[in-house]
């Protein structure tokens, strides 16, 4: 039986427009070692790692009359030069710089007749410094049979496993295999046959909306009016993305956990929650009729009943209020690690120790894994995603090279301006904030009154904080 795309895997690509693409990004700031970190040093790793995920030297190739599903078949001419690709950020190579970056390469789609992914190897940062951005579709990786190739490069020592030799010959398919497979696929398995079906079912489903959304548009242009009123958190989405990053130091936030209970999740949604307020606060937006905003926050859980991911535990959508309408910082917290209790008390919660002690860098392929999850939910069920992973405390090493600090880039949803990824590692939170640039173009704002959230919370707490995070932009820094 051909390696044929399932139902899920192929939803990712009929749905995807130009304004909602369904790939995600991270990036990773590493310190070269004393041996130097450069293009070639990359493509020699990632060269090394490539026979862990044979994924990602596949494209997916339609079958010709749709007989069924669209196969992943090997790409003949496969150029890791290709997907590794070189960039660099002008003089002085600040964040900022590298945020600007990301944000028009993530805007971008792949190209669907090579293997859906790309990496850049991004120089010319402040200090000697070197960036990966890692961009990746989310039909690729499912976290059942591919992870991440992010979570492959990062090692526990400076010094790179050995590996073994990769002899990799890519397998041709001819038009006439395909179909042969298609056919026989088609009536010997049920589920190819289904599958089949509801792809149909879903092209149907797609040009009826297109249809039904050209008919709404004339007659919004005919009557001037319009069907739905965006809101700060939601709208009509362009192409055009921004990223806002910003990081703190975990010490903080489990301060903040030790005096008023709760989790450290517990803690950065009531940061989300009160930055959130304070953001639309600055947009002189009333909160009289926005009291919460409904967030889905994917969770691991012990379930024997649900499809594990290759790491160990299936991930699944859990919902949270995050309170925008209290004015204490405390009661937001209390609120919303409450929304919690009941999930705790079912025992399917994972202890965070158990996540970060997974091999490599687990929290890339746990992000691709819960904006899977956020993308499959009804998008107005919730206005905003949070994927928060919790990630090694020691250092992690890409050929040598020292991680620093590691973003995550989710995907927006249909009619959502904003997404949010949490990433904690090496003694530190890292933010990714992913925002439609025309819906927020003052997103380094929301970044700003994030930090003033955790501020609000640390002066609950004896002593307040200890230090300033390296995310916080000086005054004459914005």
């Amino acid at each position: 039986m051909a390696d044929r795309l399932s139902a899920r895997d192929l939803a990712f690509l009929t749905r995807e427009t130009l304004t909602t693409q369904h790939h995600l990004a991270s990036i990773e700031v590493l310190e070269p070692g004393e041996s130097g970190f450069d293009y070639d040093t990359l493509l020699q790793l990632v060269a090394d790692r490539l026979s862990f995920v044979p994924r990602y030297r596949q494209r997916v190739q339609l079958v010709p009359g749709r007989l069924a599903n669209p196969v992943w078949v090997d790409d003949d001419r496969f150029d890791l030069e290709y997907h590794v690709r070189r960039s660099a950020v002008p003089r002085p190579g600040s964040l900022d710089q590298l945020r600007d970056l990301v944000g028009r390469i993530i805007s971008r789609p792949l190209d669907r007749t090579r293997p859906l992914w790309e990496i850049y190897y991004v120089e010319g940062l402040a200090d000697g410094r070197v960036a990966l951005l890692t961009k990746v579709h989310q039909a690729l990786v499912d976290g059942v049979h591919t992870v991440d190739l992010g979570q492959l490069l990062l090692d526990v020592s400076p010094d790179a496993k050995p590996l073994a030799e990769d002899a990799w010959n890519p397998r041709r398919e001819s038009s006439t295999a395909l179909v042969l497979g298609a056919v026989k696929d088609s009536l010997t398995d049920v589920d190819t046959l289904s599958s089949t079906a509801r792809r149909t079912g879903d092209s149907l489903l797609a040009l009826a909306t297109g249809l039904s959304a050209r008919v709404v548009g004339v007659a919004e242009a005919v009557t001037g009016r319009r069907s739905d009123r965006p809101t700060p958190l939601s709208g009509p989405l362009s192409q055009q993305r921004l990223i806002v990053t910003l990081d703190l130091p975990l010490a903080d936030l489990r301060k903040v956990r030790d005096t008023h209970g709760g989790t450290v999740n517990d803690v950065i949604l009531a940061v989300v929650a009160g930055g959130l307020r304070g953001w639309l606060m600055t947009r002189a937006e009333s909160l009289a009729g926005l009291r919460q905003v409904r967030a889905l926050v994917p969770i691991s859980v012990n379930d024997d009943l649900l499809e594990n991911t290759s790491l160990g535990a299936p991930v699944i959508a859990h919902y949270v209020d995050l309170p925008v309408g209290e004015a204490s910082p405390v009661v937001r917290l209390h609120q919303v690690s409450y929304s919690f209790e009941s999930h705790k008390q079912t025992g399917r919660a994972i202890p965070a120790a158990h996540l970060t002690g997974i091999t490599g860098f687990a929290p890339t392929t746990f992000h691709a894994v819960g904006a899977r999850v956020a993308a499959e939910a009804d998008p107005s069920g919730f206005q905003i995603s949070v994927t928060n992973v919790p990630g090694p405390q020691t250092p992690r090493y890409a050929a040598g090279a020292t991680l620093l600090a590691s973003y995550p880039v989710n995907p927006l949803l249909p009619g959502q301006a904003i997404a949010i990824g949490v990433t904690s590692y090496a003694g530190r939170v890292y933010f990714g904030i992913t925002v439609d640039r025309d819906l927020v173009p003052d997103a380094d704002v929301f970044g700003q009154c994030l930090l003033e959230a955790l501020d609000e919370l640390l002066d609950t707490v004896n002593g307040g904080r200890q230090q300033v995070p390296r995310g916080r932009k000086k005054k004459d820094d914005r």
